[in-house]
């Protein structure tokens, strides 16, 4: 059965496209659009007509691909942005009335839960079955933390800090002041400290990225030309390649950035806010390497989706 699993981000819009036979995810490709509709919502509590649009475009967009593709079903989330807007119910109705597309809101712990299924299915071949992974999403509204092994999860958390979200906070000037970022450190270092301080009594044997940030990061550290996603999953980064590119990263203006190797120019202007909060994360439990995966949860909503039809 072939599938659509659409992820409406706080940064940015996702497709893929798979098919599911006997438990297993074949032909997969993947589409994203910087839609952005978090832009605003952490200071205005609301997301903004234009990001409304852009975004009721995109489902559009995204939704005809599908119907070309012959998809027999298209899955529809909605994650931090939409969560925290108090506008949220009238996308998801204008989301229905224009693109044809039922959006359903997940909870953060509903979100870690997917990226864990989609992380268990895209690595099967390098985990073991007992082994501790703990899973990193970087969003652009929120950042999860999944501890748990192939049988299943032990602990999940949702933390409001990500790369969108903390760029509109602290980060106005170009190229980026010591001071502004100075603050936002101190903000990501209070906001995950509890999750932080559980994680480092916690046996890890392995640690696992997945979201735009971490995929970016392999992306500038493999200098891509283009984007591949066979290049980026099962690929790993050092925690000094992490700090390199973080250093290089601070002294860059916008524009800088905009031509960096490996990194897409829409993502430019949030990617320092997202590189430091992995830094800060690997730091705090002595992380040396984490492994970069490209099945999420796009992966792990169609896998949950097409178990509960079976």
């Amino acid at each position: 059965m072939r599938i659509g699993a659409i992820d409406i981000g706080t940064n940015s819009m996702r497709l893929l496209i798979a098919d599911y036979e006997d438990g297993n995810l074949l032909n997969r490709e993947k589409f994203v659009n910087t839609t952005r509709i978090g832009e605003g919502v952490d200071k205005k509590g609301y997301i903004s007509q234009e990001a409304i649009q852009r975004n009721i475009d995109g489902l559009i967009d995204f939704n005809r691909m599908c119907k070309d593709r012959k998809c027999e079903k298209v899955y529809c989330i909605g994650t931090s942005a939409l969560r925290d807007s108090k506008n949220g119910d009238d996308f998801i109705q204008l989301a229905k009335n224009k693109a044809d597309i039922d959006v359903e809101i997940i909870s953060g712990k509903e979100e870690s839960t997917l990226g864990f299924i989609g992380v268990a299915e895209g690595l099967t071949d390098r985990l073991k079955e007992e082994e501790s992974i703990l899973v990193l999403d970087i969003g652009g509204g929120s950042t999860e933390f999944i501890l748990g092994n192939l049988k299943g999860i032990k602990f999940n958390k949702s933390e409001n800090i990500g790369a969108v979200r903390m760029t509109e906070k602290f980060l106005k000037a170009d190229p980026i002041s010591e001071e502004e970022f100075k603050s936002m450190i101190r903000f990501i270092e209070e906001q995950i400290n509890d999750t932080i301080e559980f994680l480092k009594n916690k046996k890890i044997d392995k640690v696992v990225g997945i979201g735009g940030t971490i995929t970016s990061i392999s992306a500038i550290n493999q200098e891509l030309e283009t984007y591949s996603m066979e290049k980026i999953h099962n690929s790993s980064v050092d925690i000094e390649e992490v700090e390199k590119i973080l250093q290089n990263l601070k002294k860059m203006t916008l524009n800088d950035k905009k031509n960096l190797k490996g990194l897409q120019p829409k993502r430019a202007d949030i990617i320092t806010s997202g590189v430091k909060i992995l830094q800060i994360i690997m730091k705090k439990i002595e992380i040396k390497n984490i492994i970069v995966s490209e099945y999420d949860n796009l992966e792990g909503l169609i896998c949950r989706k097409s178990q509960k039809m079976s």
